[in-house]
């Protein structure tokens, strides 16, 4: 079996609140992730929400995607990381913003993606 991607999902519990409010910081750290994961930025979309000023924060890659949603007012995070193809490493940038959110306690996992019969590829010639 080959898997087409690798999908992180993460919950941040106890993270501080002035960072879960800060959109441009969220945005820079976000930025940061896709680099040191190797991915490809294509594009992104953001929000800030009131009234507890939580941000959404969406950036597109070549490989997928990553995104951010944060409430603040329960210093929770949750963070998704999707990234196709064996260029673009998620758990690095997984690591980066844990690393950076300081949150207390983490809830990860990693769904694989597309597990695809290596027959199938084959007879593709993709193998």
């Amino acid at each position: 079996m080959k898997v087409l991607g690798r999908h992180i999902v993460a919950e941040l519990h106890g993270c501080e609140p002035g960072l879960l409010t800060d959109l441009d910081r969220t945005l820079e750290i976000l930025r940061d992730a896709v680099k040191a994961a190797g991915a490809t930025y294509l594009g992104e979309f953001h929000k800030t929400f009131e009234p507890w000023g939580g941000v959404t924060a969406i950036i597109a890659l070549a490989e997928s995607h990553i995104s951010i949603h944060t409430w603040p007012e329960y210093g929770y995070a949750a963070l998704d990381i999707f990234t196709c193809g064996d260029q673009a490493d998620p758990w690095k940038a997984y690591e980066h913003v844990v690393e950076v959110y300081k949150p207390e306690k983490v809830n990860v996992t990693e769904i694989k993606r597309g597990l695809v019969r290596l027959e199938k590829l084959e007879e593709r010639g993709e193998r």
